[in-house]
């Protein structure tokens, strides 16, 4: 199975490293090391998350309020959003319905 994170969701986990490098020196790494862990359980065992709205999944990254919202296609995953699960669910709601307008 391949894994294709979007830009968009690229600029969110870097976004968010830079705001926890931010507050202490060192955090944005230790972020980038949980969703790299996160990735590679969703790699090892794609539909073993909760389905969050149609075909989208989400993963909760450990030690951060992110979640990591992907998409299951053929033999590929598609990460469209690295999002902090405390902020506004309208974001999320937003960024799903953009995400499958796209497709």
């Amino acid at each position: 199975m391949n894994i294709q994170i979007l830009q968009c969701a690229e600029a969110e986990i870097a976004d968010a490293m830079d705001y926890y490098n931010a507050q202490y020196s060192g955090l944005g790494y230790e972020f980038a090391i949980e969703v790299k862990k996160s990735l590679n359980r969703i790699l090892s065992f794609p539909s073993a998350w909760s389905i969050f709205s149609k075909k989208i999944r989400k993963s909760q990254i450990n030690r951060f309020p992110y979640g990591i919202l992907y998409e299951i296609r053929d033999d590929t995953i598609i990460v469209f959003a690295v999002l902090n699960l405390k902020q506004n669910p309208e974001k999320w709601e937003n960024k799903i319905k953009d995400y499958l307008k796209s497709k």
